[in-house]
């Protein structure tokens, strides 16, 4: 018999890649449809609990398979509501996941690798350095893993891959998640409620033209000029701004769908008018949408919080100009959940 760890992960596969190795049993493409209904409808955590398959084809796949669970071992909430998830995965890396409420929403922020590469200089996950990629497993297993502790009592309703890492440096599993997030027979979440956020890592976003994306893009911008943008970013000098945004020019849109620009707002770096008068000219073109985050401030980052007043005046330039700007009041941040807080 096989270490556990040799086994195939169940929640690793697609649901081509799982049809495929059902059909290397002689079975027939339905079993792998049951077995998707098994591990992300009904959550069950061995293969002894899908009834509807024989037990000596049971038999058989626990042989060679295996389905991973991962568990939180803490839960901090946060007086606006806001949980935050740490998770230890088996290697003994920890992640976080974090759950904001939101009226009829309830948004799950999940993580796609353990710490990033990146280095934003206004992010506390990049002072953590790349640690390793998650596989799909251990992407897919956070919505397992948070919706069990909500006994049915609400359901996720939005899922966004906003949590440690940058998702397309994880291309491939991060894109197997989504896949499953989205099947009918997997989540069966909405593609419009799934939304994947992007420093702008130019061979991905440029892999992503020749996809059928089935979810929504948010581009973590920050910026209104290279230098700045160089500065709060460094990944910028690699994949300069200007050629990020001539990819998205270009970007297959669903009708009314619209790139929402993350925009972290830094006192005296980028929240300044002529910032916003630039931000104007630089999103022509592109139907798009406009986060305004204003800083969250800690102690081992070394910007400011702009004042309201100065979001408020940004704002309404934006708007002036007709674009849809939003001022995003970040929860959890006194359990260190808002954005850019995550240190597993």
């Amino acid at each position: 018999m096989k270490d556990c760890r040799e086994k195939t992960d169940l929640k690793n596969l697609s649901p081509p890649d799982l049809e495929s190795f059902i059909a290397s049993f002689g079975k027939e493409r339905y079993r792998s449809i049951q077995i998707l209904r098994w591990l992300y409808q009904k959550s069950v955590h061995s293969l002894d609990e899908m009834t509807n398959l024989s037990k000596k084809f049971r038999e058989k796949l626990n042989l060679v398979s295996r389905i991973s669970t991962l568990q939180p071992i803490r839960i901090e909430v946060a007086g606006d509501g806001t949980k935050k998830f740490l998770i230890e995965l088996e290697d003994g890396n920890r992640i976080e996941s974090v759950l904001i409420p939101d009226k009829s929403r309830l948004t799950l922020c999940v993580s796609t690798q353990v710490g990033c590469g990146l280095g934003c200089r206004f992010c506390l996950t990049g002072k953590m350095g790349w640690k390793r990629d998650l596989s799909v497993s251990e992407i897919v297993n956070q919505i397992l893993a948070v919706r069990e502790t909500l006994g049915g009592k609400r359901s996720i309703t939005n899922i966004v891959l906003m949590g440690m890492g940058e998702p397309l440096a994880n291309y491939s599993n991060t894109l197997k998640a989504i896949e499953l997030m989205a099947h009918p027979d997997g989540f069966r979440f909405s593609s419009r409620r799934i939304t994947l956020s992007t420093a702008g890592l130019l061979p991905g976003l440029e892999q992503l033209l020749k996809e059928k994306v089935q979810f929504r893009l948010a581009i973590s911008l920050n910026a209104s000029d290279e230098e700045t943008r160089s500065h709060l970013m460094p990944v910028n000098r690699r994949y300069p701004m200007k050629r990020v945004l001539e990819v998205l020019r270009n970007f297959p849109l669903k009708r009314r769908a619209r790139i929402t620009f993350e925009y972290v707002m830094v006192e005296g770096v980028n929240d300044s008018p002529q910032d916003a008068k630039r931000l104007i000219k630089l999103l022509k073109g592109i139907p798009s949408k406009i986060n305004l985050i204003p800083l969250n401030e800690t102690p081992e980052i070394p910007f400011k919080r702009p004042s309201e007043e100065r979001v408020r005046q940004f704002q309404e330039i934006l708007m002036k100009a007709d674009l849809t700007a939003i001022v995003r009041t970040s929860k959890g941040a006194d359990i260190s959940a808002a954005c850019g807080q995550l240190q597993g």
